[in-house]
């Protein structure tokens, strides 16, 4: 990172996953803002086109669960920039996301969790990120080192129901779980590089996947938060992201961003 100051957004040059609505859009935006570089990939009937434009950026199609295609998106957009420094990941899910739905690990008709449907949440989270990680890091360790010896950061996006999920979140507990413990060992992995890695916890935020809960079921979902008792806002998620970036002691951790939620279970 050679030219700019310790971890400085101002200069550098940032991926964002899932960066065309929610949190990682809000995430890209406040980079920006900052005098970063912003590269956008998300899937290709997203707007992120229109995203990447308004940010003076530009957009990559792609599918996280598509390996090859993100090592050809990621690997065009940091030709583009000039070099990467920071990556954003926002991208995952639920069952939902994969063609199935909320469930017990077994049903109380008996029926099963489909094992196949488990397998995708995992791929859709942990695989996924893992991947964008990997390919990330061999281009942030090609940067010159600022002062600090820093090449670059990653944060990536678990839950909070890594920690408490409720009843019929065991696959989104998995594999929100297995981001979060693969942190610390990517940054360990990574400090001889100088490239730290940390993973973000929130809580339901007002983004796209809850838009459609009516305000007294977000109060129900939400009664359990210290303060504030509302879902987050992704300019929240964005500030902690940001912190992250400038903050070089922020390296191998899981920081929640909850209002002080505990998910009972339900």
């Amino acid at each position: 990172m050679k030219g700019i100051g310790i971890m400085e957004i101002s200069g550098s040059k940032g991926i964002f996953v899932g960066g065309s609505s929610g949190m990682c859009r809000a995430s890209a935006e406040q980079f920006a803002s900052k005098g970063g570089t912003v590269a956008i990939l998300d899937l290709a009937s997203s707007n992120g086109a229109e995203v990447a434009k308004a940010l003076n950026g530009k957009f990559y199609p792609c599918d996280v669960t598509n390996y090859t295609l993100m090592d050809e998106a990621i690997t065009q957009a940091v030709g583009d920039m000039g070099g990467l420094h920071v990556v954003v990941n926002t991208a995952g899910g639920g069952s939902g996301a994969v063609g199935g739905k909320a469930q017990r690990t077994v049903g109380k008709d008996g029926s099963r969790h489909p094992t196949d449907i488990f397998a995708k949440v995992l791929e859709l989270n942990i695989v996924a990120s893992f991947n964008i990680n990997t390919i990330a890091g061999q281009f942030m360790a090609n940067n010159e080192p600022n002062e600090d010896g820093e090449r670059g950061v990653m944060i990536n996006t678990s839950s909070i129901a890594a920690f408490e999920g409720q009843v019929g979140q065991v696959a989104y507990s998995a594999a929100k779980g297995g981001i979060s413990a693969m942190t610390l060992t990517m940054a360990r992995d990574l400090g001889n590089l100088g490239i730290r890695c940390m993973t973000i916890a929130p809580s339901l935020f007002d983004t796209g996947i809850t838009a459609g809960i009516p305000e007294a079921g977000a109060n129900q979902l939400t009664k359990d938060a210290a303060f504030p008792r509302r879902m987050g806002k992704p300019n929240e998620f964005a500030t902690m992201a940001m912190a992250i970036v400038e903050c070089p002691m922020m390296n191998g951790s899981t920081v929640r961003v909850d209002a002080g939620q505990r998910f009972a279970p339900r």
